[in-house]
């Protein structure tokens, strides 16, 4: 794929899938698949502590406000979440996609 035009490109997460030790696969809207690392900022007294529960953390986890994010009271509300900067997932490292089938 060509250098995108960061003036032009806005990044979105269409796909938030979660993976073993806190990490997530973000499938954005240039194609790529970006991994996210998020354990570093599971600490005490930050919006992410509820997270350090793997399961809150697997089945919290969403897509809303075009990023990766945690719906944490199952409302949908996109005010409601704690939710990741798109940039910050877009410049995170690229990856092989994890759900492909490729033998």
């Amino acid at each position: 794929m060509s250098e995108l035009d960061m003036k032009y490109f806005f990044p979105e997460v269409l796909q938030a899938v979660p993976s073993d030790d806190y990490k997530v696969f973000a499938y954005m809207n240039d194609g790529t698949v970006r991994r996210v690392d998020v354990k570093p900022l599971i600490q005490p007294d930050t919006v992410f502590w509820p997270l350090r529960d793997m399961d809150v953390f697997r089945s919290a986890l969403t897509v809303m406000n075009d990023t990766v994010a945690w719906d944490l009271d199952g409302h949908r509300d996109p005010y409601r979440c704690i939710d990741i900067d798109p940039e910050t997932i877009f410049n995170g490292p690229e990856v092989d996609d994890p759900l492909s089938q490729n033998e």
